[in-house]
């Protein structure tokens, strides 16, 4: 749940860390996204690292590094410091994330009590997502923007001193030396992309950011090709024989892909547009909440009954529908319609996001567990983190290319280009001109440019949930078992087990 909350906390508080920091508008969005890239490049050689030295070792690890780098987050001093923290923040993450799954398929050999564990666990990172909002609002409605930060520090003491009390350790015996030159190329590769992605999307086709791309391709190329010599490899590429596998693997990556990129606009839609403070915000996500702690735990009742295929597809479904009713914002209904909108992405999104991670540990060994859930996570955090980047960027340009029309002669360069980048620079550049007629048409039309973005974003996201759902139906062939009545498994041979 904490991890989770550090990709959504820190939305409610861009506007007042703007204000402090003054970052520009590519290291504000270096800021948000860093985590989750951070995340997504480390899970798989830090997941399986805790086959190998025990998952419950690696856990107490990433506690006392994720704490360590919260509060250096917290008391950042410049957007420089607060971006290495935020990295930091991910690689710890990347040791707390698959060793809590995996610990699942230690501490529950029975199916039906794993199902309702993953259900259990589903639920918690669906809260943190929702949750997140609520807690940040609080905090900032009585301490300064880093005090988001500092939430997972208690939890992180806790969990140090009663892990060991309660967690049984476990480690594959037949596991060999960690292989630190995939781990190097895992990292590279995936950072080496996303950059590139991130800058293609944001400043258009020039050659370093395509380069970037290509490099990052390359290097996930050498790092399948590697997989394939190892005697034991980071990752078992056997498991993508399975179609079921990689279905619920691309469907969970989309998933979270759209919930991600329209979050990160709708947050600062409420405060800048409709004039929310942070914990007015926060409430709005109440409804989201619940429905985002009913929806994993009910979803593997649902698929026991009508099957994985129809209850997977139809969750995407009311997630699509969710992001529908948020293209509607700038009307007078607009606090209703985010409320609205938000509540039935957590029922939706979130429900499929715990079938999809059910099937996929169903598909691995026991003793790499650690490894299947580390996948599945990245699947996850690079979904969340190329969501920020590539629909953050989009809807940056889309504000950028609005704003630009509107920004008074006269203006010096520095404050045009803060106006042009957040709509909180454009706020702060207005309140400072002398022309009441000139800040009230920067005003307006920084707002009406921001809500364009939210409608945008929010109209890809329910198109590329229901092309999902389509895909579901179509390609995942795993009919309602009768003979597994507790296991989100599809009831087809398992190559990977073969």
């Amino acid at each position: 749940m904490i991890t989770v909350m550090d990709l959504t906390v820190l939305n409610l508080a861009v506007p007042r860390l703007t204000s402090a920091l003054k970052p520009t508008g590519t290291q504000l969005l270096w800021i948000i996204d860093i985590y989750g890239f951070m995340l997504a490049g480390t899970l798989i050689p830090v997941g399986g690292l805790g086959d190998r030295i025990g998952r419950r070792k690696l856990l107490l690890i990433g506690a006392v590094a994720f704490g360590a780098a919260s509060a250096l987050a917290a008391f950042s001093t410049s957007a420089v410091m607060l971006i290495a923290a935020r990295a930091l923040l991910g690689v710890a993450g990347a040791a707390l994330v698959p060793s809590t799954l995996s610990l699942i398929s230690t501490l529950f050999e029975d199916a039906a009590q794993r199902t309702k564990a993953i259900g259990v666990w589903g639920a918690s990172f669906a809260v943190g997502a929702a949750v997140g909002p609520l807690v940040g609002g609080v905090l900032l409605e009585h301490f300064w923007w880093g005090s988001v930060f500092l939430v997972g520090v208690p939890i992180m003491v806790l969990l140090v001193i009663v892990g060991p009390m309660v967690l049984p350790e476990f480690r594959d015996p037949g596991a060999g030396r960690p292989d630190l030159l995939s781990g190097l190329l895992s990292i590279a590769s995936m950072l080496a992309a996303i950059y590139g992605l991130k800058q293609v999307v944001q400043d258009g086709l020039t050659w370093f950011p395509v380069l970037s791309t290509l490099v990052g391709i390359g290097l996930a190329v050498s790092f399948m090709r590697r997989q394939q010599i190892l005697a034991d490899p980071m990752l078992d590429l056997t498991l993508f024989r399975n179609r079921t596998f990689n279905v619920s693997l691309a469907s969970n990556v989309l998933n979270v892909f759209v919930s991600f990129g329209s979050f990160i606009l709708i947050s600062q839609y409420l405060q800048l547009v409709l004039g929310l403070s942070p914990l007015e915000a926060g409430v709005l996500s109440v409804p989201a909440s619940l429905l985002a702690i009913a929806g994993p735990m009910l979803s593997p009742v649902l698929a026991q009954r009508i099957g994985m295929r129809l209850s997977l597809a139809g969750l995407l479904g009311i997630a699509a529908v969710g992001f529908a009713v948020q293209t509607l914002v700038g009307g007078p209904l607009a606090v209703v319609t985010v409320a609205v909108g938000w509540a039935l992405w957590a029922l939706g999104g979130s429900a499929a996001a715990t079938l999809t991670t059910g099937t996929i540990i169903g598909s691995a060994r026991p003793e790499r567990a650690g490894a299947v859930s580390a996948l599945a996570q990245t699947g996850a955090e690079l979904g969340g983190a190329l969501g920020i980047a590539v629909l953050g960027s989009l809807g940056t340009a889309i504000y950028r290319g609005m704003v630009a029309a509107a920004i008074p002669d006269g203006l010096s360069p520095e404050l045009a280009a803060a106006a042009r980048d957040t709509l909180g620079g454009a706020l702060s550049v207005a309140s400072q001109l002398a022309d009441p007629a000139a800040s009230a048409t920067l005003v307006l039309t920084a707002q009406h440019a921001l809500t364009i973005s939210v409608q945008v974003t929010s109209a890809l996201g329910a198109a590329i949930s229901i092309a999902t759902a389509v895909a579901v139906m179509i390609y995942l062939s795993a009919p309602r078992c009768e003979c597994q009545e507790s296991s989100l498994a599809p009831c087809e041979p398992n190559p990977a087990l073969a």
